[in-house]
């Protein structure tokens, strides 16, 4: 089959590119080896899909290019995605921070995702199994002039051709969604630079020896602040049998490091200093004082951590001398942990890393060598935070895209 555009990967941004092209009259064929549309869609924002956030701005994304995603931001924003929305007559919500979530389920978005591709004359193959890919690079200048190059994409439905060749087919993330390294592949096949690959927005895991205190604490959550280097994130962390989850914990685990620790402000509404000298005649012991803002369990446990790690023992508050408090106000608001690991990338929502941006264009997502290759989404080295912005990368990635193609 002779096409304009072949797109591998059905998910958001393949799906929003697919639409794009269609909508320009170019001939789009959409492939992908999954059964159904777009599954992270579905399971995201626990199946209600939060789709993008009122606050996206550059700065909430992680690149070794931080300014390539500016251009595609600018151009497809939020209010671009709620307006389709609205013409689709869905409703949404949001929840904190500007994150935006469909007032029924994901599926809502799905078919409207489908239906524009349908009404874009897009023409799907799902279950359809990619194999080789072989490309006849453009003329040189003066040898058939107005030629494009040609891609053959042979599959398990029936081969394609066509001048533009999109890869949409995402990260390593969530594997039981059809993630695959096949977008990795095809960078190598055709010599695009690959940025290192890690889960993203993962739960952190620590030695069982070094955890084993904690992990019968196993639920308890905390408002707390965590950092690593410049980045800091404010909200719930939540202990678990191996480590730590909870949204400030995914926030900073794209950003932390193997074998760095993290620095987590436990109590980051109050001035424990402070609130400890005007305690010095206080008779309750350390572990009592400190359960009006933690759970009785943890309290306890992190002291006794306190006593074995800082020879600082749980005792009543005016036995401390003033050293002693300012260490363990200390303590509270800078407690250091290192994570041994992440849950991998079963747990991880996004990968990480990816098709070095220094290969593409910014304004149209084409490699830059090799003329009618395009790579967008997930697959590409820019990385959302937690809160609806990979989507909307997504979104505009595959917009910018398809206007191109």
């Amino acid at each position: 089959m002779k096409t304009d555009v072949i797109i591998i990967g059905s998910g958001a941004a393949g799906l929003m590119c697919a639409i794009q092209a269609g909508l320009r009259g170019r001939s789009v064929v959409l492939l992908d080896h999954a059964k159904k549309l777009a599954e992270k869609i579905r399971i995201s924002g626990g199946g209600r899909c939060n789709f993008t956030n009122l606050n996206t701005k550059p700065e909430n994304f992680i690149s070794s290019n931080p300014d390539f995603c500016r251009s595609a931001l600018a151009r497809y924003t939020p209010r671009d995605f709620i307006a389709l929305l609205q013409k689709h007559g869905i409703g949404y919500h949001e929840k904190t921070l500007g994150q935006l979530f469909c007032d029924d389920d994901s599926d809502a978005v799905i078919t409207m995702l489908r239906e524009e591709c349908e009404a874009a004359g897009v023409k799907r193959f799902m279950s359809c199994e990619v194999g080789e890919i072989t490309y006849s690079p453009p003329p040189q200048a003066g040898e058939g002039l107005g030629e494009r190059a040609k891609f053959h994409v042979s599959t398990s439905r029936e081969d394609f051709n066509a001048a533009s060749l999109v890869i949409a087919t995402g990260g390593l993330s969530i594997p039981r969604t059809g993630a695959t390294p096949f977008g990795y592949h095809v960078a190598e096949k055709f010599g695009i630079p690959i940025t290192k690959l890690k889960p993203g927005l993962v739960p952190l895991t620590f030695a069982p020896d070094d955890w084993k205190p904690y992990a019968g604490l196993t639920g308890v959550s905390l408002d707390v602040t965590v950092s690593f280097g410049k980045q800091s994130f404010r909200g719930n962390l939540l202990v678990t049998h191996r480590g730590l989850s909870g949204p400030a914990i995914l926030q900073i685990s794209s950003y932390w490091q193997h074998g760095q620790p993290l620095h987590i402000n436990l109590l980051p509404a109050l001035d424990m200093a402070a609130l400890l000298n005007e305690q010095k005649a206080g008779k309750k012991l350390l572990s009592n004082f400190l359960i009006q803002w933690f759970p009785r369990s943890f309290s306890e446990v992190w002291c006794a951590e306190l006593a074995g790690h800082r020879k600082i023992e749980n005792k009543p508050l005016n036995q401390y001398n003033d050293k002693e408090r300012k260490q363990i106000a200390a303590q509270l608001h800078d407690w250091q942990i290192t994570p041994s690991g992440t849950a991998g990338y079963t747990k991880a929502e996004v990968t990480c890393g990816g098709i070095d941006t220094r290969a593409l264009s910014s304004k149209t997502m084409e490699c830059i060598e090799v003329p009618g290759l395009y790579f967008i989404g997930e697959v590409v080295d820019v990385t959302g935070q937690l809160g609806g912005y990979n989507f909307q990368w997504a979104w505009a990635s595959g917009y910018a895209a398809g206007q191109a193609v």
